[in-house]
């Protein structure tokens, strides 16, 4: 199995940047679905993006399409999450997720390791 661990979060103004990080260990990274969730304060989790086992096919949330990218490097067992005009909604606990399925699905269900989350929180 793998263990997943989240950094690069913190406090941005709208309309400003991050890049969140996810390094898998113990596992072999390459051969899991990975992708990216969130959860905001009473809010329930909710997808943000997703990218294929190798040959980097992806697709994203409506909410975040054209201003988040994900990417991965197999070679560092590492998951990237760029965010790029961050909105006070962004605001959420990041998290991401491993999963065996091939096909790219939102579903928090088919996801089998998770990360512990990194804090984003955007200001106004």
């Amino acid at each position: 199995q793998v263990q997943l661990v989240e950094s690069g979060g913190g406090l941005v103004q709208a309309g400003g940047s991050l890049r969140l990080s996810c390094e898998g260990s113990g596992g072999a990274f390459g051969s899991y679905t990975m992708a990216w969730f969130r959860q905001a304060p009473g809010k329930e989790r909710e997808f943000v993006a997703v990218i294929s086992r190798s040959l980097g096919n992806t697709y994203y949330a409506d909410s975040v399409k054209g201003r988040f990218t994900i990417s991965r490097d197999n070679a560092k067992n590492t998951l990237y999450l760029q965010m790029n005009n961050l909105k006070p909604e962004d605001t959420a606990v990041y998290y991401c997720a491993a999963g065996y399925q091939p096909k790219l699905v939102r579903s928090t269900t088919a996801y089998n390791y998770w990360g512990q989350g990194t804090q984003v929180t955007v200001s106004s």
